[in-house]
């Protein structure tokens, strides 16, 4: 009898203890609204949910790298439309200085708003991001793109170097662009025929030069500026489409970003998270199985050899 005994409290006691782990779990994983509260509890589970989690990390990544490149851009294409414009306004005073009835003198002030206006371009073309990176000076971010020398050359100081970033796991971006494919060199024919290249802000001041000549022997150097201008401003024109399509493209690739990380957290909350109506079911079944173990371990226990016997 007293075998029977121990054993008929030691299985209820694990019965019980049982029950109320049970509960307790569920418990917990109401008020936490997971499914897996530990990993050992499911372990392919758990290497799931870590998984797809590693890989919605992935993606945000890509996501600020994006609004990063995003930024940049819009710098750059806000740079380049207000070159565009400078550069329209260069054009117009030069063929306005190339009429034959401006004076030396009317031409001398003209000459000095295209001054004005180079330096202009000279401080657009050394802009920088929101970082402080230089815009247009290819991987050298820290060095202005253009310097001028104590002659007063403009020369280009970056480098051709384009760097890429990754904004998906098969994809990524050029997040640079260096200056001279932006503010272009022209190429010039000499009388024998041979050609040379003439950097951006060279054929400015040598169209300045031709406005400011005071006996007129700047009109060929006029000339020859107004046909360079339009390369000039073709140079800037290209850069800031290629530009206006780098942010297209930055826009698929968000729309991408966005798919897929909806398709990844809707298996996420597949895997992870906690149907709250069939949790709480569950939990009320246990409770009522653990105050039924409780109330009829109760009464067996008050159970005796006399009470038998009686």
């Amino acid at each position: 009898m007293q075998i029977s005994t121990n054993y008929l409290f030691d299985r209820a006691s694990a019965q019980m203890s049982q029950l109320q782990n049970d509960l307790a779990k569920s418990q917990a994983q109401i008020a936490a609204q997971k499914q897996v509260l530990n990993p050992s509890d499911a372990p392919d589970q758990a290497a799931a949910i870590t998984r797809l989690k590693s890989v919605i990390g992935r993606n945000d990544g890509y996501g600020k790298a994006l609004d990063t490149i995003q930024a940049r851009l819009d710098t750059e294409s806000t740079t380049l439309s207000s070159a565009s414009d400078v550069l329209i306004r260069i054009k117009e005073l030069a063929i306005q200085a190339n009429n034959g009835t401006q004076g030396s003198t009317s031409r001398a002030a003209i000459a000095t708003e295209m001054k004005g206006l180079r330096d202009q371009l000279l401080s657009l073309a050394n802009s920088t991001d929101t970082t402080g990176n230089y815009l247009f000076s290819g991987s050298k971010v820290k060095t202005p793109a253009f310097a001028t020398d104590a002659a007063g050359e403009v020369s280009y100081q970056g480098d051709q170097t384009h760097m890429q970033v990754a904004v998906g796991d098969q994809r990524t971006i050029a997040i640079n662009r260096s200056g001279t494919t932006a503010f272009v060199r022209v190429v010039r024919t000499a009388s024998d025929g041979t050609t040379s290249g003439t950097g951006f802000f060279q054929a400015i001041n040598d169209l300045i030069a031709g406005v400011n000549a005071k006996d007129g022997s700047g009109s060929a150097a006029m000339q020859r500026g107004l046909t360079e201008m339009d390369a000039l401003h073709q140079g800037v024109v290209l850069a800031q489409a290629q530009s206006g399509t780098d942010m297209k493209v930055i826009d698929q690739q968000r729309a991408v970003l966005d798919d897929t990380k909806l398709s990844l957290k809707t298996a996420l909350s597949n895997v992870e998270d906690l149907d709250m109506a069939t949790a709480i079911t569950q939990m009320q079944k246990q409770l009522l199985s653990l105050e039924a173990a409780q109330a009829s371990f109760a009464k067996v226990s008050q159970l005796t050899l006399f009470n038998y016997i009686k």
